[in-house]
């Protein structure tokens, strides 16, 4: 059964995407590819019970169980030694990760506070774009009054387009609130 993103995709955003970039056969419009939401947990080097609670809150966030991040090189300033775990990661695809996609977008982006938009500038060259979340609590999943840490979260959409244009375009017609500009 395809998910709600999925059905919106496929019946209003690729006939637009076609419309407006003059595609010659609808499968030339971009399309998602992957989301990887990340989590960075530079004080399980202290305590590893922090891991475990992030790994255990990306996993309920996201519905799959998060891969841990081992650190590749040494850094004394930051007492980190090689093969020290120091994040979890997840890669969502399919179902999904369009289910994940509707719950950032309809959800969990409308309960941030003083939320003005997503900023535009986020692409890489390759299309990809790449946003932050401040804390887990944003997420109907998470318990706010079971949180004991505050953890962010780096969330990238791997998009097959073209350009940038053609990644913005496909975004904001998932329904990606984007910051417009005021001037």
């Amino acid at each position: 059964m395809p998910t709600r993103l999925q059905l919106k995709y496929k019946n209003e955003v690729v006939p637009e995407l076609v419309k407006l970039f003059n595609y010659k056969n609808a499968l030339q419009a971009p399309c998602l590819k992957k989301i990887v939401v990340n989590m960075g947990v530079g004080e399980a080097v202290a305590d590893h019970k922090i891991l475990e609670k992030a790994m255990e809150e990306l996993g309920l966030i996201t519905g799959q169980k998060p891969v841990i991040t081992r650190s590749k090189k040494a850094i004394a300033n930051f007492k980190i030694r090689k093969g020290l775990p120091i994040g979890c990661f997840v890669t969502l695809r399919r179902a999904r990760m369009y289910e994940f996609m509707d719950r950032l977008v309809s959800v969990a982006l409308p309960r941030i506070r003083d939320f003005r938009g997503l900023n535009p500038d986020a692409f890489d060259q390759g299309g990809n774009y790449t946003m932050g979340v401040n804390e887990q609590g944003v997420f109907p999943e998470i318990d706010v009054d079971k949180i004991t840490h505050a953890q962010g979260m780096d969330i990238t959409f791997v998009i097959q387009a073209r350009s940038v244009k053609e990644s913005f375009e496909f975004l904001r017609l998932m329904g990606m609130p984007f910051r417009t500009e005021k001037g």
